[in-house]
C-alpha cells in the first residue's frame, strides 16, 4: 500500500485521491483548491470526479457565486469508510505506537522513515523504520519481539518492513550517519522523544 495515496489500497484512480483530501480536510474546495493540494491531474479531470461523487452523494456541491464548492458529505452511509480509509498513515503509526508500548523492553526510541515519512512511497516500497534499544537490553526478548513487529508490519501493510537498528550508545556523536539526519529532518517519531535524538546523534 501507499501511506500517502491509502484508497489506492481499494482503487488506484483520481477519485481516491479527491476523497482523501476531502476526508482528511474538513472544508470546502473548489476544483482550483483541490488541484493545488493535490499537486497533480488536470483541474477538468478533478471537476469530472467532483461531479461523478456529487451524483453518488458522497460529495456536497455548492454553488458560490460562479463556481462551485465542494465537501464529503459526512452524513453518506459511505463517509465513515472513507475518513477510515484516508486516515491510514495515523492508523498505522498509532498500531506502531500501541505495540511497541506493551513491549517487554520498549525501545529508547522509534521512527518511520524514509518514502512513508516523506509522502513519496509507492506500492513496492519497502517501510524503513528506526529502532534503537537500551545498551543492557535482552538480546533474546529484543529480536524476539522485532522479529514478531516486522512479520505484522508486512500483514497490516503488504509492504516489506526494513529495520534500522542501534543501540543507544552506538547513536553517541553519530552525526555523520545519513540516514539518522534523515530521521531527524523527516522521520515519524512512534516511541521516545524525538529532542533526546537530536540530542545523542549531535554529542
Amino acid at each position: 500500500m501507499q501511506l500517502n495515496r491509502p484508497l489506492a489500497v481499494v482503487t488506484p484512480t483520481l477519485d481516491a485521491d479527491v476523497l482523501a483530501v476531502l476526508a482528511r480536510l474538513d472544508a470546502p474546495f473548489t476544483t482550483g483548491g483541490l488541484h493545488r493540494v493535490l499537486g497533480a491531474h488536470s483541474e477538468e479531470g478533478i471537476r469530472k470526479v467532483l461531479n461523478r461523487l456529487s451524483r453518488q452523494g458522497i460529495v456536497d456541491a455548492q454553488r458560490a457565486g460562479p463556481a462551485f464548492l465542494y465537501r464529503l458529505n459526512r452524513d453518506h452511509l459511505a463517509a465513515s469508510a472513507v475518513v477510515e480509509l484516508a486516515n491510514l498513515a495515523s492508523t498505522f503509526l498509532a498500531r506502531l505506537e500501541q505495540r511497541m508500548a506493551r513491549w517487554e523492553s520498549p525501545p529508547v526510541y522509534a521512527a518511520v522513515f524514509g518514502s512513508a515519512a516523506t509522502g513519496t512511497m509507492t506500492p513496492q516500497s519497502d517501510l524503513d523504520l528506526l529502532l534503537v534499544h537500551p545498551d543492557d537490553v535482552s538480546r533474546e526478548v529484543w529480536d524476539e519481539q522485532v522479529d514478531a513487529l516486522l512479520t505484522d508490519i508486512s500483514r497490516w501493510t503488504g509492504n516489506d518492513a526494513q529495520l534500522l537498528e542501534f543501540s543507544a550508545g552506538r547513536l553517541a556523536g553519530a552525526h555523520d550517519e545519513p540516514v539518522l539526519a534523515d530521521v531527524l529532518q523527516h522521520g515519524l517519531t512512534v516511541a521516545g522523544d524525538r529532542d533526546w535524538l537530536k540530542r545523542k546523534v549531535r554529542g
